[in-house]
């Protein structure tokens, strides 16, 4: 069985990271839904690590915070 080398991030780290930002810029989850186009459910649900991000998310995600992608999956 083969593990994930410590360098890829898991969903729990994505939902940390997007946690952070969006703290970090004050704002709700509803908020980030609106500046992301994305519904406050899903935001949650990546918060929480629950589910997989896709990159069109991802980059949604970014863009809505004004950062590169790879900052949001950095451990």
């Amino acid at each position: 069985m083969r593990l994930m080398p410590a360098a890829y991030a898991t969903p729990k780290t994505l939902g940390r990271n997007v946690r952070a930002h969006r703290k970090r810029l004050g704002w709700t989850q509803e908020g980030l839904g609106e500046e992301a186009s994305l519904h406050r459910t899903q935001v949650g649900v990546i918060e929480r690590g629950e589910s997989n991000a896709t990159l069109e998310t991802l980059d949604k995600l970014a863009s809505a915070f004004g950062i590169e992608v790879w900052s949001l999956l950095k451990r």
